[in-house]
C-alpha cells in the first residue's frame, strides 16, 4: 500500500512537471520534459553510470567514517568528563563553520580524487550521529544503571551493555539523518573540483547547456539517496526490535 502511494504520488509530480512545461512554453534548455529526461537517462546510461558508481562509492565511505567516528567520539564523550568539557565545546562551536565552505580547502590539500569529497561527506554525516548517540548515552535510565551496579557490573560492562544498548534508539535516528544528508557533502566537494562523479557530471552538463542531462543525473542522485536511506531504515529497526512504531501502529 505504501508503495502504490508513494507510486502516485511521483505520478502526480511528474505529471504537474509536463503540465508546467506546456504552460510555460519554456525551451527544453531551460525546462525539458520528463519525457526527455527519461529518454536522455536511458541513451546516455553509460555515461551516467561510471559517475554514479564514483559518488556512491564516496557517499558509502564517508557514511562508514563518518559513523565510526561519531559514535567513538559520543562513546568518550559519555566515559570522561574531561572529554566533556573540553572536546563537546569545541564540538558545538566546530558547527558554526559551514562544512561547504571548507571545500575549496579541502580540495586544495587533498587534490582532485576521492579523498576530499570521503572526507566532506565524513564530516556532514559525523556531528548527527555523534550528537544523538551521545545524547542517548547520557539519558540512560537510571533503572538500568541501578540495577547493573547492585549487581557489580564494571564501568566498561556499564557502558556498552547497558548505556550503549539503551542509546540505539537514539543512534538509529541520528543514522536515519545522516543517510539524509550524506549525498551533500559528496557532491558539493565534486562541484568544487573533480574529474569524476555525479556533481562533475552536472557542472559539465550544466556548462554545455544539457539541462536534460542534468536533471538525469540529479534524478540518479536522488534514487541514490532514497535508497540509502531506505536501507539505513531498514538496519535501524534491526538495531532496535523492541522499539514500537507508535505512529504506524496508530495508522
Amino acid at each position: 500500500m505504501n508503495a502504490l502511494r508513494g507510486a502516485i504520488a511521483l505520478g502526480g509530480l511528474v505529471l504537474l512537471w509536463q503540465l508546467l512545461v506546456w504552460a510555460t512554453g519554456a525551451p527544453r534548455f531551460i525546462l525539458p520534459g520528463p519525457g526527455l529526461v527519461a529518454a536522455t537517462w536511458v541513451d546516455r546510461w553509460a555515461a551516467i553510470q561510471p559517475h554514479a558508481l564514483v559518488t556512491l562509492y564516496e557517499i558509502l565511505l564517508g557514511m562508514l567514517c563518518g559513523t565510526l567516528l561519531g559514535v567513538a567520539t559520543a562513546f568518550l564523550l559519555a566515559a570522561f568528563r574531561p572529554a566533556r568539557q573540553w572536546l563537546l565545546p569545541l564540538l558545538v562551536a566546530s558547527q558554526a563553520i559551514p562544512v561547504f565552505a571548507l571545500a575549496p580547502i579541502l580540495t586544495l590539500w587533498l587534490g582532485f580524487g576521492m579523498a576530499g569529497k570521503i572526507l566532506m561527506a565524513t564530516l556532514i554525516i559525523f556531528f548527527p550521529v555523534a550528537s544523538a548517540f551521545y545524547d542517548g548515552l547520557r539519558r540512560t535510565d537510571p533503572g538500568f544503571l541501578d540495577l547493573a551496579h547492585s549487581m557489580g557490573a564494571s564501568a566498561p560492562s556499564v557502558m556498552f551493555r547497558v548505556r550503549a544498548m539503551a542509546a540505539l534508539p537514539a543512534l538509529a535516528s541520528g543514522l536515519r539523518v545522516a543517510a539524509a544528508v550524506a549525498p551533500i557533502g559528496a557532491v558539493v566537494g565534486e562541484w568544487v573540483g573533480s574529474s569524476a562523479g555525479l556533481g562533475y557530471l552536472m557542472l559539465h552538463a550544466n556548462g554545455r547547456s544539457q539541462t536534460d542531462l542534468m536533471f538525469a543525473a540529479l534524478f540518479t542522485l536522488a534514487a541514490m539517496a532514497l535508497l540509502l536511506w531506505w536501507g539505513t531504515d531498514v538496519l535501524a529497526r534491526k538495531m532496535v526490535p523492541w522499539q514500537a512504531d507508535a505512529l504506524r501502529e496508530a495508522a
